[in-house]
């Protein structure tokens, strides 16, 4: 189904809800009495969302001669009602700008520079119904926000300016004891390139499967997302099948956070391949008094026609902030890396300063390849209502593309 009837499917929901019981005016003051109050609750409850980020990123990246240089700015406006007969409305807009422009935005044609993915855009971020009418249910239609467990699969992007939307079904249901079950039907992805870009979209039917449990040891998963892509003749079209572990525990003052995940994936829908590629992780990270140390392995398999591949998930979170593995080689992909980490608190009026530095080691699944390695470093803080970002990514290229630096500074502010 297209994003425009799923937005139309939207408004009219929403205008549906009230307009029997508004036509009731004449004939039942009494009902619409209580039909007015409900509204006027919903209105008194509702609430403006805004946002402004301003972010500075530079790249130098050795196939080019030109460093790339992005100021960009976003300004996020809209508004969540109340709820009214269990429903509620939430629509918001994004407006994404450069002041600096001497970088490649995908749609901008300035191909001398290095890609920083921001280009300029106006349009609906999200425009959804959220309906809890049935007892341990939430459905929500139209174009929103999806994040399942560490976005490693299905993710909202939320580090670019524009985020990744979907214009689905969702429906989230706590009746099965102790599992929280999340079904959505996709129709459209709405990407981080934008509504003006050929590859601002994906079209297809799309179904995502996530249940979750509390255990005594942790929370285990299992998920299951069957994506149908129609663009680039299908090859990214994949059905995955999967678990995840994560739990927590506290010994002696230090808390140790531990996961683990395994999947499989294949063909499906539109693909024309034929492949089956696993997927493993291992983390655990160890915090105490401000420190905090972590090690983690990460291995993307291959077949002989595809590498395992995650077309909807958070990129920028895994393999590096330099963004050189957004697809997975042929060869597969393997990522061991280590974090050191420290919050200072507070230095004056800068609140909750925290640090952190990561060192990567990529190779590939198959074969012997030595990618490359990569440091990361990132400084966080708050200034009143600002939230501060300082963050670095230095790629050292071996058997894999070339070297890559980026360096960001970003600003945010939000009621």
């Amino acid at each position: 189904m297209p994003a425009r009837v799923l937005i139309t499917t939207a408004l009219f929901s929403f205008t549906s809800l009230a307009a029997p019981a508004l036509a009731l005016e004449d004939t039942a003051p009494p009902a619409t009495t209580g039909v007015l109050a409900s509204l006027e609750k919903a209105a008194s409850e509702s609430k403006p969302l805004f946002e402004i980020r301003l972010r500075y990123e530079t790249v130098d990246f050795d196939p080019f001669d030109d460093r790339a240089n992005a100021l960009t700015y976003r300004i996020r406006a809209g508004l969540e009602t109340g709820a009214a007969f269990n429903t509620k409305l939430l629509i918001d807009f994004d407006h994404i700008e450069p002041i600096v422009n001497d970088f490649n935005s995908t749609i901008n044609g300035r191909t001398q520079f290095p890609v920083v993915a921001d280009p300029e855009t106006t349009e609906i971020n999200r425009l959804q119904l959220t309906n809890t009418s049935i007892e341990d249910t939430t459905i929500t239609l139209g174009r929103q926000r999806v994040n399942f467990d560490d976005q490693r699969f299905i993710g909202s992007v939320g580090w670019r300016q524009n985020e990744q939307t979907l214009d689905a079904v969702r429906v989230e249901n706590t009746s099965l004891g102790p599992i929280k079950a999340n079904v959505v039907y996709v129709s459209q992805v709405n990407r981080i390139f934008g509504e003006d870009s050929g590859a601002g979209v994906f079209d297809g039917d799309s179904y995502l499967v996530n249940l979750g449990a509390e255990t005594p040891f942790g929370k285990m998963v299992a998920f299951a997302y069957l994506i149908d892509i129609d663009q680039a003749g299908g090859v990214l079209s994949s059905q995955t099948f999967g678990a995840r572990f994560t739990g927590a525990k506290t010994l002696e003052n230090v808390k140790f956070d531990y996961a683990a995940s395994y999947a499989v994936q294949s063909d499906y829908g539109s693909s024309n391949l034929s492949y089956n590629a696993n997927y493993y992780t291992v983390s655990a990270t160890a915090s105490s008094r401000g420190f905090s140390g972590g090690v983690a392995f990460e291995a993307l398999g291959d077949d002989d026609q595809r590498a395992f591949q995650t077309p909807l998930a958070t990129l920028h979170k895994f393999n590096g902030w330099a963004d050189i593995f957004l697809a997975t080689p042929p060869e597969g992909l393997k990522d061991l890396n280590g974090s050191l980490g420290y919050s200072f608190g507070d230095f004056g009026a800068l609140k909750n300063v925290k640090t952190k530095i990561i060192y990567h080691d990529f190779a590939s699944y198959t074969g012997s390849l030595s990618y490359g390695s990569e440091i990361d470093a990132i400084v966080t803080a708050r200034l009143k209502k600002l939230a501060l970002l300082l963050k670095f990514a230095d790629y050292s290229a071996d058997d894999f593309s070339a070297d890559k630096q980026v360096l960001w500074f970003q600003v945010d502010f939000r009621l």
